[in-house]
C-alpha cells in the first residue's frame, strides 16, 4: 500500500498555475478599445457620430461595470 504522499500527483507539492502574460489577460477581457463604432453610445443608445463609441464618461464607466457582472 502506498501512502498518502506517493498517491498525490507531484509528489504532494502544490502545483504551479503557469505564468500568465499580462497581454493574454488583456486580451481575454474585452474592451472598450473592441468596440466598433455604431453610430450611437452602446450603452444608452443616444446617436453619436461614426467614430465615437460612448457619449460620456458616466456611460463608459457603466458599460464597463455591467460587462464586469456579466461575465
Amino acid at each position: 500500500m502506498e501512502t498518502t504522499y506517493e498517491s498525490f500527483p507531484n509528489g504532494g507539492r502544490p502545483l504551479q498555475a503557469p505564468p500568465v502574460s499580462v497581454a493574454a489577460a488583456v486580451s481575454a477581457a474585452p474592451t472598450r478599445a473592441n468596440l466598433p463604432a455604431k453610430g450611437s453610445c452602446w450603452y444608452c443608445e443616444k446617436p453619436l457620430d461614426s467614430v465615437r463609441r460612448f457619449c460620456g464618461k458616466p456611460c463608459a464607466d457603466a458599460f464597463d461595470e455591467e460587462a464586469e457582472f456579466t461575465r
